[in-house]
């Protein structure tokens, strides 16, 4: 027996019957790779099976790299024709397929197909950010500052570790602010619970960002800052120690330029995440915001539309103050709105 095996029955119970509502006969694949963790791709298709879902493990050997990057080390055509028929498709990838060309041409011809991003999930991760989560109160929570973002026009983020970034929201009506909540019940491209996510008005995004979190790839958990400053959504210039030179080193390993531009903004708002070094986790540590660089993804557009980079990082910068057209959310990680703090308590943060 390994731990949590009980409670990890449970979060795969409410991963396919909640999360996605799968129904009898529904064709749900689960992919993985030999990176990823197999007790939770077992329990997931276990959960799936009695639901009276048909389940797929597709496991791939693991690319060395993500997104476009994993092209060359993937079965393109069959991957892409298995994920076109599917119903269903969560991704448990450690190297991930969000922005591979199967996943890009899969999310644009399958006008059926619900999408759940779950990479490098393990069944610590899965019981705490899935399988105990009060949904309707985080629910709630999350509705009320996607509202709030999306009638802000300027945004100003600072840390503790030196940020000072400012930026405006994209006022085009076509730009999505994706809200995840964690289910997967209607087609499309959804996200563990926990994050809201935009691509801003990348011309206005000036100033220094500092990612003390993780970023991955290419570097996982951080031991040191990374300074980076940012001029009209471009990295000018990259500051720190070790980690800084290497991930420096890695953007313009490409040669690609959008591979030194930022892609989009998020807030993180999980209660039961905490930051280990896996980016679906990080990216949801409370309090904190994350950066993309690289490929901007279709999720961002009503209209599908995407702009294309060789890979895609993203970047965790802890305990962000905020303000949101003059008026403060944080306060280095604490929410700090009137509107916001009973919620706030009930969710126990």
């Amino acid at each position: 027996m390994f731990q949590y095996e009980y409670e990890l029955g449970k979060a795969a119970d409410i991963l396919t019957r909640e999360l996605f509502k799968l129904k009898p006969g529904e064709t749900f694949v689960i992919t993985a790779d030999t990176e990823s963790d197999l007790r939770v791709v077992n329990a997931t298709a276990r959960a799936a099976f009695a639901v009276g879902a048909k389940p797929m493990v597709i496991l791939l050997a693991s690319p060395l790299g993500v997104s476009e990057a994993a092209d060359p080390m993937l079965p393109v055509e069959s991957l892409t024709g298995a994920l076109k028929g599917a119903d269903a498709w969560v991704e448990f990838n450690n190297e991930w397929l969000l922005y591979s060309t199967p996943y890009n041409i899969a999310v644009k011809e399958n006008k059926k197909l619900r999408y759940l991003n779950l990479v490098g999930m393990n069944p610590d991760m899965m019981v705490r950010c899935i399988g105990r989560v009060n949904y309707p109160v985080l629910g709630e929570f999350m509705e009320k500052i996607h509202k709030m973002t999306t009638e802000t026009t300027h945004f100003r983020f600072t840390t503790p570790a030196g940020e000072e970034l400012e930026f405006e929201r994209n006022p085009d009506p076509d730009r999505i602010t994706t809200l995840a909540k964690g289910y997967a019940d209607v087609p499309g491209s959804h996200m563990m619970a926990g994050q809201i996510a935009w691509a801003p008005k990348f011309e206005t995004i000036n100033g220094v960002l500092v990612f003390d979190g993780s970023v991955v790839p290419p570097l996982g958990k951080l031991e040191e800052p990374i300074r980076m400053t940012v001029e009209k959504a471009e990295i000018v210039k990259v500051e720190g120690g070790n980690e800084a030179r290497e991930f420096e080193q890695w953007m313009d390993s490409w040669n690609h330029p959008q591979m030194r531009r930022l892609a989009h903004v998020s807030w993180a708002w999980h209660p039961g995440a905490k930051l280990t070094g896996d980016i679906v986790e990080d990216e949801r540590v409370w309090g904190a915001t994350e950066w993309g660089i690289g490929a901007v993804g279709p999720l961002f557009s009503k209209k599908g539309e995407y702009i294309s980079a060789p890979s895609h990082t993203d970047g965790i910068c802890m305990n962000t103050s905020a303000w949101l057209d003059g008026v403060q959310l944080l306060d280095e990680g604490k929410v700090v709105h009137p509107e916001l703090v009973e919620l706030t308590r009930q969710l126990g943060k």
